[in-house]
């Protein structure tokens, strides 16, 4: 039945609602920000500067950081934080809800009478999990409001600290709201659309160990803050306007001839992870190559045996490679080129390369391989227990086993080396594997030419349900780490696949790391779009540069700003039709150094069987 007026303009009238509520939360989330960070800070645009201060700009956010949470976002190499980055950690760091805390507190009252034992407290609290110390326990138990006989009254503490928390959030609303100087640093005004298709990224809870993320704030990298705003206070401005036919970007040859099927090949598998944070890390690679070369180098999905006819949602998945020339230090790497061209999945590159030791760097967008939230309906099971009581491994948790070995088997040769063996434990523990503990595992698993086969590794696992008499814990760890679901879906990552062919020599690829691409591969890519992008100056100012380039099936912008003074740069893609991005909002801001460059954005088709528009405004708000 047609849809009449009436209904046309009621659906109208509900979607302009829901507009406008997802945009009254994200002004509020960022009123709360600023709140609590001019609570701390003269101004937004003073940077963090220690671990104290960001752990004291938290707790005026209504957070409780521990050690651990500061440790993740202020590492080693960290030397600055700013508004933007501290906007970015108050999306993934969510305030606990008094259920949560219940739910914990419960998890330790195994008799259910709404009190803990101090003995107990301090046992759990100091040993287990992100430990406290025994003074930060003594401190709670000491408190007279819940705390009598010798026990905790949890609920009682979990509404103590919940209101502690909101009048902590309020006093610092309360004195932004009273201090006209502070209500002046606002950006321009609020926006009231968003993006049709374009989801703002859900973080999900995961037990994995937490591994070290380079938050340092160097050249290159990409930050988004957490507010929206408006061009309409900016001082000058361009827009740039692309139009996509139906997956028009797909049919560029680069299938190697039948007349150089004698070339010399090297494959490595690799895979793209995604961590807890929202962050990407990959194998990285290096490669070489004996003599000068006519070269095809190709990345494409990988499409592992046992998935077939599941859906493999990582298919859709962008890739890309870098490749980069080694010179004297690793620190000064050049950008030799990337796989521009594409056919289908497969992206590719082809070229001369002289003699010597390239880098080679996977990228992804992030525009598809996102956190999202999914229902499942039930959760796997991994271990059943046959006639005799004894565990063994369910045929969909052996087949899951499986299509993971196929991933973390680089090389392709059926077995598994310890070099790729600590890839997975690193990725899946934290830790490697040393030539003894290997030497253990060659005494009780299956092994050839001192490689582990599929069949130890499935008994490996085994061997690890058994040690926690059936419980899937520590199994569910691993497999959340690679990017599976309760219902053993690989849905955070894309295993992919590298092919090199040379003419003239053999060419040598490895795998040397897992990590995140950081500042060289920023480089790389904003290197990339600046050589084959069109530049744009922005309107009346002549020193901000926006670079657009489309590159396949996706487009990427790069801010570059060649002032002596950092900018903040509004992007507004309201006008855009079928599109989604990388960072999950349609309006935004981002803040750039002075004589630096930066990726504002990445965007791809939302339906690539639809034609799409990129329709972008960045405007300097100042």
């Amino acid at each position: 039945m047609a849809s009449t007026p009436g209904n046309q303009k009621a659906t109208h009238s509900e979607n302009s609602q829901g507009k406008k509520s997802q945009h009254a939360k994200e002004a509020i989330f960022y009123m709360n920000c600023r709140a609590a960070y001019l609570t701390v800070f003269k101004s937004s645009l003073e940077n963090i500067k220690s671990k104290e201060q960001l752990s004291l700009a938290l707790q005026q956010a209504g957070r409780n950081p521990s050690q651990k949470t500061i440790n993740k976002y202020w590492t080693s190499q960290t030397t600055s934080l700013n508004f933007d980055d501290f906007c970015a950690i108050l999306k993934k760091e969510k305030p606990a809800t008094k259920n949560e805390l219940l739910e914990a507190f419960g998890k330790i009252d195994t008799d259910k009478s709404g009190y803990i034992l101090h003995d107990e407290l301090f046992k759990i609290l100091t040993t287990r999990g992100d430990k406290m110390t025994w003074e930060e326990v003594t401190s709670i138990t000491k408190q007279a409001d819940f705390n009598c006989s010798g026990k905790l009254d949890y609920s009682k503490f979990c509404e103590l600290y919940l209101t502690t928390s909101e009048q902590c959030c309020k006093a610092a609303r309360d004195r932004l709201e009273t201090d006209p100087r502070l209500r002046q640093q606002h950006f321009g005004n609020q926006t009231e659309h968003f993006s049709h298709g374009i989801t703002l990224p859900v973080s999900k809870a995961s037990p994995r160990v937490s591994r070290k993320t380079d938050h340092k704030l160097a050249k290159g990298d990409s930050r988004a803050p957490s507010r929206p705003s408006s061009a309409q206070s900016s001082k000058a401005s361009t827009s740039t306007t692309v139009t996509v036919g139906a997956s028009s970007s797909r049919n560029t040859k680069l299938i190697i001839e039948p007349d150089t099927m004698k070339w010399h090949c090297a494959q490595s598998k690799g895979c793209f992870y995604l961590e807890e944070d929202g962050e990407i890390i990959s194998h990285k690679y290096r490669l070489h190559l004996p003599q000068r070369s006519a070269v095809c180098v190709t990345i494409k999905p990988f499409t592992v045996p046992q998935a077939e006819g599941k859906s493999c949602h990582w298919l859709s998945v962008d890739t890309a490679l870098f490749i980069l020339k080694e010179n004297e230090t690793q620190e000064n790497l050049q950008l030799v080129s990337f796989t521009e061209l594409q056919n289908k999945e497969v992206f590719g590159w082809r070229g001369e390369l002289g003699a010597g030791v390239y880098w080679l760097l996977p990228f992804t967008t992030g525009c598809r391989l996102r956190k999202v939230k999914t229902q499942i309906t039930g959760e796997a099971e991994l271990v059943w227990r046959d006639e005799d009581g004894e565990l063994a491994l369910t045929r969909e948790f052996r087949a899951t086993l499986l299509d993971i070995f196929e991933t973390i088997d680089l090389d392709g040769n059926g077995l598994l080396s310890l070099e790729e063996y600590n890839f997975f434990e690193l990725r899946t523990s934290g830790e490697k594997c040393d030539q003894e503990a290997w030497a253990v595992c060659k005494e009780n698993f299956e092994m050839k030419k001192n490689e582990l086969t599929r069949q130890g590794f499935l008994d490996l696992n085994l061997m690890e349900a058994n040690d926690r008499d059936g419980d899937p814990w520590d199994l569910w760890v691993t497999l959340l780490s690679l990017g599976y679901n309760k219902a053993l879906e690989m849905t955070e990552a894309c295993p992919f696949v590298i092919d090199i062919s040379a003419e003239r020599c053999k060419p040598r690829i490895k795998a040397i790391s897992l990590e995140a691409g950081g500042s060289q591969l920023s480089r790389a890519v904003c290197r990339s779009v600046v050589n084959k992008g069109e530049a744009k100056v922005l309107d009346g100012s002549e020193n901000i540069f926006i670079y657009t380039y489309r590159s396949g099936s996706r487009i990427t912008s790069v801010i570059e700003n060649k002032s002596e003074n950092k900018v903040i740069i509004h992007v507004n893609n309201e006008q855009s039709k079928n599109c989604l991005n990388n960072r999950g909002l349609m309006v935004f801001a981002v803040e750039v150094a002075p004589k630096s460059m930066m990726v504002s954005q990445h965007v791809m088709a939302l339906n690539e069987q639809e034609e799409w528009i990129y329709s972008c405004v960045h405007s300097l708000v100042c």
